[in-house]
């Protein structure tokens, strides 16, 4: 592709979520130290809240990769499921079996014993759910009865929640108010700022090998900001896609040219004053409707 053409040693902009490419920007600092430091206190029902692409499936995984031998983590990424799915799927990441045919009681008893078991070992188990705006409301309800499995002394299950601002909308119906009271901590992940941007995009380049000073134009990367709205994962899309078009012309810098095709061929990206100038296009042109409408009715016309 374009690595030999830019001196890199990996693809700087993969759209995967690449742990090894994390940049410590401080919002996704706050964040993880938010999230370890409540699961080291037994404190654990958290809410990780971004819109698409603002990087909470990354958080997670570094969150997975952060806790030690003492967490036993069940990781489930797909939680579109109903409560019975749900619990196998509890059961299963961590190390039953569950027969077929069990009774949900059953299922429950084998996991609570197995949570003591853990509990009793000196671990701590901890429940992670990426995507949880698509859990149904059955399945919140049956996070909340797991959690209220405990001893005298602390909860033998907590929970973290990565999910998009609808998971807000369900947690505030009235049937759900049980489960939004149990969240000891909230975080809301933001997009990048003008100048964390900047360190993202030199971040990456450097992680993939690049030392020969900056590859995007200044031009270049004020459309890049404005059309990515400072989403990482739009952010790298865009960047992908700018240095192909780089490439292509056998040129070295990325240019406005480059990410403007990269704009183009990205539904979801867009640049701010195109919608502006469209939108005073069509207050121009009611306006004339309008004005000639009046002329009509006088007789002017």
């Amino acid at each position: 592709m374009y690595l030999e053409h830019f001196k890199l040693a990996k693809l700087p902009f993969s759209l995967t979520p690449n742990t090894e490419f994390y940049c410590e920007l401080p919002g996704h600092q706050e964040a993880l130290n938010i999230l370890l430091l409540s699961l080291e206190h037994g404190e654990g029902f958290i809410k990780i809240l971004g819109e698409v692409g603002t990087g909470k499936t990354l958080l997670c995984r570094l969150l997975l990769n952060a806790l030690n031998d003492q967490y036993v983590t069940a990781y489930i990424p797909n939680p579109d499921q109903d409560a019975h799915s749900l619990r196998l799927s509890l059961a299963t990441e961590l190390g039953l079996k569950p027969e077929k045919g069990m009774t949900q009681h059953q299922l429950l008893t084998a996991i609570n014993m197995r949570l003591l078991e853990l509990h009793k070992a000196g671990k701590k188990t901890v429940l992670i759910i990426d995507e949880a705006q698509a859990l149904p409301d059955s399945c919140l309800e049956a996070i909340r009865l797991l959690t209220n499995l405990e001893t005298e002394e602390k909860k033998l299950l907590q929970v973290v929640l990565f999910g998009q601002p609808e998971l807000d909308n369900k947690l505030n119906q009235k049937n759900l108010r049980q489960l939004k009271q149990r969240i000891t901590f909230s975080y809301s992940l933001k997009p990048l700022s003008k100048s964390e941007f900047e360190v993202y995009i030199c971040h990456r380049l450097a992680k993939a090998g690049y030392t020969y000073g900056s590859m995007f134009s200044k031009s270049a990367k004020k459309y890049l900001y404005r059309a990515s709205k400072g989403l990482p994962r739009l952010l790298n899309v865009l960047c992908h896609k700018a240095l192909l078009a780089t490439y292509g012309r056998g040129a070295g810098i990325v240019d406005v040219k480059a990410v403007k095709s990269a704009i183009a061929d990205t539904e979801s990206a867009w640049i701010t004053k195109s919608h502006s100038n469209l939108t005073m296009y069509l207050i121009s042109g009611l306006a004339l409707v309008l004005v000639l409408g009046v002329y009509w009715k006088l007789g002017l016309l």
